[in-house]
């Protein structure tokens, strides 16, 4: 999102009427005016982070435009930060939730700004070069990916977001049927890992809370080292088989020498566990067995590139001008490609 697009969003939210609805529902606030700060933005939900003198926030609404039925659930996020937060704290606290529309046209939520470090496709300079602390952020995100799915979720009262039964079933015939609707291009070798991944579907009885989108990007480390201050991006999460949860963390894990995939990350610097070792460290901190993780990593490959493939369809067909989307076939390609290569048990 460009400074003008973020400039043009700001100015469609009313400040001052949110202001008032904060100051209405949480006590003891400074009394200097409200400062929103757009976060930079992916293809999803916009988000704030608001200051009102040292108090700090984090505001997240619905994006701007017409919606389709139940997208962007505002509310569910917000349930579900409300009961996860007190069982796994690197969850976001949230405070308060707004669906009225004499204060707003789309829902919204604010919750607690956590404080630290976003490792995308740099290490800090500082840091940089630095095995020993590339080998503890890794050991750290293993040992989070690991604490999630190891809570209790109906204790949690969190058993209403999903249904395990027949969860990656539903998912794999869920995501085919999504490639052939956005499909642009003909790609050899796609069909044939849609036929396997449908005939060799493992029977599994693990259930957990699954994140869905498990990434080192989606995580932010203390300042003063590799601990783990906080886990985002909650709205795709459910209950579900934790091994795809792993799986998309693995696909997301770069290697040194990969294909252009658009999946950047600075876990191909050195010092970082390969994906063998990430795999092989949740196994014996999970006690889950990974003899079908090939198939699961053949899937998270094919689901990212379908994520993107319908970026790229609505950008083909020209329901976006968004320049970023005009080179996504490339990554596509590449991601079926290693779909492929994960079947084929070349990967791990």
């Amino acid at each position: 999102m460009s400074k003008n697009q973020s400039k043009t969003q700001a100015s469609q939210i009313d400040w001052n009427v949110i202001e008032n609805y904060i100051r209405s529902h949480i006590p003891f606030l400074p009394n200097d005016s409200l400062q929103a700060k757009a976060f930079s933005a992916g293809y999803s939900n916009i988000t704030y982070q608001i200051n009102i003198g040292k108090w700090e926030g984090v505001f997240r609404r619905q994006p701007f435009g017409d919606l389709p039925p139940n997208a962007h659930d505002m509310k569910r996020e917000f349930t579900i930060l409300g009961k996860l937060n007190p069982v796994f704290p690197l969850a976001p606290k949230p405070f308060l939730y707004c669906d009225d529309p004499a204060i707003t046209d789309k829902q919204f939520y604010i919750m607690e700004k956590k404080v630290g470090l976003v490792l995308d496709d740099s290490l800090p300079p500082e840091l940089d070069g630095n095995q020993a602390y590339a080998r503890a952020v890794s050991e750290t995100v293993v040992d989070t990916l690991t604490r999630l799915h190891s809570i209790d979720y109906q204790a949690a009262g969190l058993n209403m977001i999903g249904k395990p039964n027949g969860y990656l079933e539903r998912q794999v015939k869920g995501w085919i049927k999504r490639y052939e609707r956005s499909k642009t291009d003909e790609l050899d070798g796609v069909g044939e890992t849609e036929q396997w991944l449908l005939g060799k579907l493992p029977s599994s009885s693990l259930s957990s809370i699954v994140h869905n989108d498990f990434k080192l990007n989606n995580m932010m480390f203390s300042y003063n080292g590799p601990e783990a201050v906080a886990v985002f991006d909650w709205e795709m999460s459910t209950i579900g088989d934790p091994l795809t949860d792993l799986a998309i963390s693995l696909a997301y894990w770069t290697e040194p020498g990969e294909t252009e995939t658009g999946l950047t990350s600075v876990t191909s610097k050195p010092g970082f566990l390969t994906r063998r070792e990430f795999a092989n460290l949740y196994a014996l901190k999970s006690g889950n067995s990974l003899s079908d993780i090939d198939y699961y990593l053949t899937f998270a490959f094919y689901k990212i590139a379908v994520v993107l493939q319908q970026l790229y369809f609505r950008w083909k067909i020209g329901d976006s001008q968004d320049s970023r989307f005009e080179h996504l076939h490339i990554g596509i390609k590449n991601l079926m490609h290693q779909a492929h290569r994960a079947k084929n048990r070349e990967l791990l």
